[in-house]
């Protein structure tokens, strides 16, 4: 491993040759990590390299099995994560860890909470509140619960209350997964402001787009243990993929658009058809029509109504307005039961909170919504229930111990694969997949883009919604860009780019496009 050269920045943070493992199984095997002051430090590496242990190492969170943590040049060893949080290291982490029904200034103040005369300083309170988020570029009411927020302010209260801990290490696990373009260019300006302010950030991200837009420096992990670290300005991207997955650059050239080549012979009559779709201010006026055999993206900004209308197509909600149709039948799901008997599948962004149940097994989580037709009288067929998920782990290349193990052990992108394994056991004809994709390292991302591609290829209508433009681009046979929740764009695949896409999310026109409404 090659340490970060000499300079005038002091290491704040110097982590050697840190062992965890976890039932004899090594998870970090003598893995290492050097951040300097006021410098933006990227980690990466693929799902299971060991980048969360390293972290919850640091924090408090695991008890290292060996090896040394020098931070600010003295030895040093927390149980907790407020015990780290209270030492000057703050954790972002990618599922936001707040507490929804309390205000936001609650959620900020959370630990620190400011008294005058032995009772809570409300009006201080607040003040703070809207100090730090000024930061941001963000007024909103400090005083109304933080869950009445979208993620992105979520998000960036949690930044917040990081930064009102007066940390000197922050930590941010996939910061910009829920931000749009302006709210990762503010972040972006927060960042660069706490570095001129001395303070330090690792960023995780399997973004490594980002990664040479904000970071100084970089470290590669893989297989628990420290690969790589140098400046991001002398490591090249491709340098950056081969040393995660453990390849030459020639082997991993064009990985990135990891979707295939497209057959549009494969794309057959219309499927699914949405014309006038309203419910309330989310979605306004929404149509499209999506094919047999076809992948349709969705693009648009934060807001602008695709995961809405994903919503009204699956019966998670009810339109106020507008007619769908199912293989030229009238369709009007009440419920998302209606759509899953009408043929579709829907695999939601949120992972973890609607997609996953972490407790239950592999097994378990693969055939939930397979229960009715596996089981007699009430009783669970387990010889069926073998087959099926034995079947799936083989086809999908799910990275398991076995299908007893527990879902919430598997790496991101293994946690979607048994996402989607859920949804085609049940021979759905469309499945819609709301951010495949997010959270997942490069390697696991070409994986499921090539199943995704593979699917359509077998005849499923496939609706991906994804904010990430090169995915959108690469992978749809056709885009239609929301705008305010109205479908204001429908671009071929062949006629579409990153400008007028961009162009379409923004003002809602795009040269050489034909509008769905």
């Amino acid at each position: 491993m090659t340490r970060p050269p000499d300079g005038p920045s002091p290491l704040l943070l110097d982590m050697r040759d840190i062992q965890k493992r976890f039932a004899g199984i090594p998870a970090l095997a003598d893995a290492s990590l050097c951040v300097r002051s006021g410098e933006v430090h990227a980690l990466i590496g693929q799902n299971g390299a060991g980048k969360s242990t390293l972290i919850k190492v640091l924090t408090g969170y695991h008890r290292k099995d060996a090896g040394q943590v020098l931070f600010e040049g003295e030895p040093f060893e927390v149980h907790s994560p407020h015990q780290a949080q209270v030492n000057g290291i703050s954790t972002i982490y990618q599922e936001i860890n707040l507490v929804p029904l309390r205000s936001v200034t609650e959620n900020i103040c959370l630990g620190r909470e400011q008294r005058r005369y032995g009772l809570l300083d409300w009006n201080a309170m607040h003040a703070e509140a809207e100090r730090l988020l000024s930061r941001f570029a963000i007024g909103i009411d400090v005083r109304r619960p933080l869950g009445e927020f979208n993620t992105a302010t979520q998000q960036m209260v949690a930044i917040a209350r990081a930064i009102g801990f007066s940390a000197r290490l922050v930590i941010m696990d996939e910061p910009t997964s829920s931000l749009d373009e302006r709210e990762v260019g503010v972040l972006f300006s927060v960042i660069h402001q706490l570095k001129a302010e001395g303070v330090s950030v690792i960023f995780v991200s399997h973004k490594l787009d980002e990664l040479y837009e904000v970071c100084d420096q970089v470290t590669i992990m893989r297989d628990g243990r420290t690969v790589r670290t140098a400046a991001m300005k002398e490591i090249g991207k491709l340098e950056l993929v081969a040393a995660m997955l453990g390849r030459d650059v020639a082997a991993v050239e064009g990985h990135a658009t990891a979707f295939g080549e497209r057959d549009r012979s494969r794309i057959a009559d219309v499927m699914f058809s949405a014309r006038g779709l309203g419910a309330g201010q989310a979605v306004r006026n929404v149509s499209f029509d999506l094919r047999r055999g076809e992948i349709a993206g969705f693009a648009g900004l934060l807001g602008a109504g695709r995961t809405e209308t994903a919503r009204l197509v699956f019966g998670a909600d009810r339109p106020s307005s507008g007619q769908m149709t199912m293989e030229g039948a009238a369709y009007h799901p009440d419920r998302p039961a209606d759509a899953i008997a009408a043929g579709m599948g829907f695999c939601t962004e949120d992972r973890k909170g609607e997609g996953i149940v972490p407790e239950m097994t592999v097994a378990e989580n693969l055939t939930l919504a397979l229960l009715p037709k596996i089981s007699r009288n009430g009783v669970l067929d387990d010889s069926r229930q073998r087959e099926i998920v034995e079947r799936f782990i083989r086809e999908l290349g799910i990275k398991c111990s076995g299908p007893n193990q527990k879902v919430r052990e598997l790496s991101g992108g293994n946690q979607q694969k048994v996402l989607l394994a859920r949804w085609l056991a049940m021979n759905p004809k469309l499945l819609i997949l709301d951010e495949p994709t997010r959270g997942i390292d490069v390697g696991a991302k070409g994986e499921i883009q090539r199943l995704i591609r593979r699917l359509a290829d077998q005849g499923l209508g496939v609706l991906m919604i994804s904010s990430e433009l090169e995915e959108v681009i690469e992978g749809a046979d056709r885009i239609f860009v929301l705008r305010d929740g109205v479908s204001v764009t429908e671009l071929e695949a062949e006629a579409a780019n990153e400008e007028k896409v961009l162009t379409a999310m923004a003002h809602g026109t795009s040269a050489s496009s034909g509008a769905t409404t």
